[in-house]
This record gives C-alpha cells, structure tokens and sequence, in this order.
C-alpha cells in the first residue's frame, strides 16, 4: 500500500496497516496538539468539573496562553450567575489541574452573554402554513402510493 499524495506524511511503502497519526494531514496535528486535547476533555467532563449548577449556566470557550499570568481558560457565563462562578473559581481551577495531572490552567476569566429566546413571529408562521399547503396540492397529484405516502409523513413531521 502507498502512501497518499496529499497527506505527505511518509515517503516510502508501507506494509500493512497504517498509524491514525500518519493519515492525519500536519495542520490538524498542530490544533490538536496545541490545545485540542485539553480543550476536548475539558469540554467532556465540564459537568464534572463545576457541577450540575454552573453546568447549567456556563461553557468553557477556549484556553488561553499569557507570558506574564500563565495558561487561563475564557468561560461564558449566562447573564445573572457570574457571582456563583466568581465564588467557585479557585475550585474549579483546583479540580482541573487535579484531573489533568498538572497545572493546565492558573486563572479563570469570565464572559458573560443573554440567553437567546427566539420566539416565532406570526407571519413567518403563516408564511410556512402557505407554503406546506401548496406542496400538499401537489403531493395528491403524485399517482405512485409509495412515494405519495413517503411525501405525505414528512411533510407532516414538517409541521
């Protein structure tokens, strides 16, 4: 077996079956290396990590890397509990450390954000009753039961 063209990993046959970390392409081994690994098993066991309260409210978003203060990881809180996370910091710095086996992270930032709720708008929906209607229409016409039938249920689930 020979090696693809685009992955420019080996150069030469190889027998057998191949290493994952030889079939990776070399830019998704920099990400993962860096910080992909971490990130991934943080986001993983978050809800081991704060528990089940601020799990709720907040999501890590990224690690950061500062020369002056150390490696600190960006948390999104919801607008209204940044005081329960404020209290918990050194708590959760303690328990990822402990779970990493090292010091991953020194300090905690917080961001907060507004919890979205996106409410339909009444025209929008009347829009969406027009239109299903329409293909309603033409679905009858389709002589084939099968594909009549198919077209019926999702449309259906559509609503």
């Amino acid at each position: 077996m020979r090696s693809k063209h685009n992955f420019k990993q080996r150069n030469r046959y190889v027998q057998g079956l191949r290493l994952f970390k030889d079939t990776l392409p070399t830019k998704v081994k920099k990400i993962i290396s860096k910080k992909g690994d971490i990130y991934a098993k943080t986001l993983d066991n978050w809800k081991y990590l704060v528990g089940e309260e601020l799990f709720k409210n907040c999501y890590p978003k990224s690690f950061k890397n500062n020369n002056l203060k150390g490696k600190y990881l960006n948390i999104m809180v919801k607008h209204g509990h940044e005081v329960d996370l404020e209290y918990s910091k050194n708590i959760i710095v303690d328990k990822i450390n402990t779970f990493f086996g090292y010091k991953v992270v020194s300090t905690i930032k917080l961001k907060t954000f507004d919890e979205i709720i996106y409410e339909e708008k009444d025209n929008n929906k009347k829009n969406m009753d027009v239109t299903k209607k329409k293909f309603s229409k033409k679905i009858i016409s389709i002589k084939n039961k099968n594909i009549k039938d198919s077209l019926l249920k999702l449309n259906k689930a559509m609503k």
